[in-house]
């Protein structure tokens, strides 16, 4: 008998000091037995404090462009999903009247001159590019090339992780007709491969649909945009066709773009390199 208690009390013991040191400190009260022991006392383990273990590292998204029509689409996103967002643009502050934009920081800076936009790049983990724009062929190259490139060589040498950088499909015979567009867009996708082999995502939407904002205006492309795209998303066989064949690339709705762009950029396992127009609505559909 006694050496069955004093084997009780041992193991008890040897319990106590183990549970210590999976990191809980752990202490024992005595109780009467109701069992045939009858008068011996057994150990009750009771928790008495558990260790906090700090949270997960926020991770924080800057959105070049995050003003402009699908950039603000992006940062509502990207604050959806729980990021910390901030945005950065020749303006600064999106003139977007709504509570979600009081969550963004905003900063101005201009591509060009990365002193200019130096702090924006503080404790950022992404960055999603949406900047473009049109005009002569030097200045679209200018603006979809040189100034993509040199935020992606300021990202990768400020040690940002993941770069996502929206793009343009090709559209067959309007690659002529806009050589300065694309020829800088290429350039950009290059630099990007480059520099982020393994955390560039290069998407390449075509006519993004959604509501637009002119002003005070609101424009629906959405009217035109969606019935468009339930038809031409099922004809991919028919955007193959030489020349003509890509002008039939459905378009996507701006919120799709968003969804894809946010998880790509925030999703460490998302695969880097191109995703095309049919990409884009696969991922966009998937929780």
């Amino acid at each position: 008998m006694a050496r069955l208690i004093h084997h009780s009390k041992l193991a008890i013991s040897r319990f106590s000091i183990s549970a210590s040191r999976n990191g809980r400190f752990l202490s024992t009260s005595s109780d009467k037995s109701d069992g045939p022991i009858g008068s011996a006392k057994v150990g009750i383990v009771e928790e008495a404090e558990t260790v906090q273990l700090p949270p997960p590292p926020t991770e924080k998204l800057l959105v070049i462009g995050g003003n402009g029509f699908v950039g603000s689409h992006i940062c509502k996103e990207a604050l959806n999903r729980g990021l910390t967002v901030a945005s950065l643009s020749r303006s600064g502050r999106s003139s977007i009247q709504e509570s979600w934009a009081n969550s963004v920081m905003w900063h101005q800076g201009n591509l060009f001159s990365t002193d200019s936009w130096k702090d924006a790049l503080k404790g950022v983990t992404s960055i999603i590019s949406c900047v473009g724009g049109f005009g002569s062929n030097s200045e679209m190259y200018k603006i979809n090339g040189t100034a993509n490139i040199n935020a992606i060589r300021a990202a990768s040498d400020e040690g940002v992780k993941r770069f996502v950088y929206i793009s343009a499909a090709d559209f067959g015979v309007v690659n002529y007709l806009l050589q300065g567009y694309y020829e800088g867009k290429r350039a950009a996708e290059t630099e990007l491969l480059t520099k982020y082999a393994y955390g560039g995502v290069i998407l390449r939407p075509g006519f993004i649909y959604g509501t637009r904002r002119v002003g005070s205006m609101k424009v629906p492309l959405g009217v035109i945009g969606s019935p468009l795209e339930m038809v031409l998303q099922h004809a991919k066989p028919l955007s193959q066709i030489p020349l003509v064949g890509p002008l039939l690339t459905p378009p996507v709705n701006v919120n799709a773009v968003a969804r894809v762009a946010v998880r790509a950029a925030s999703d460490p396992v998302f695969p880097p390199g191109i995703v095309d127009v049919y990409g884009i609505l696969r991922y966009s559909q998937q929780k």
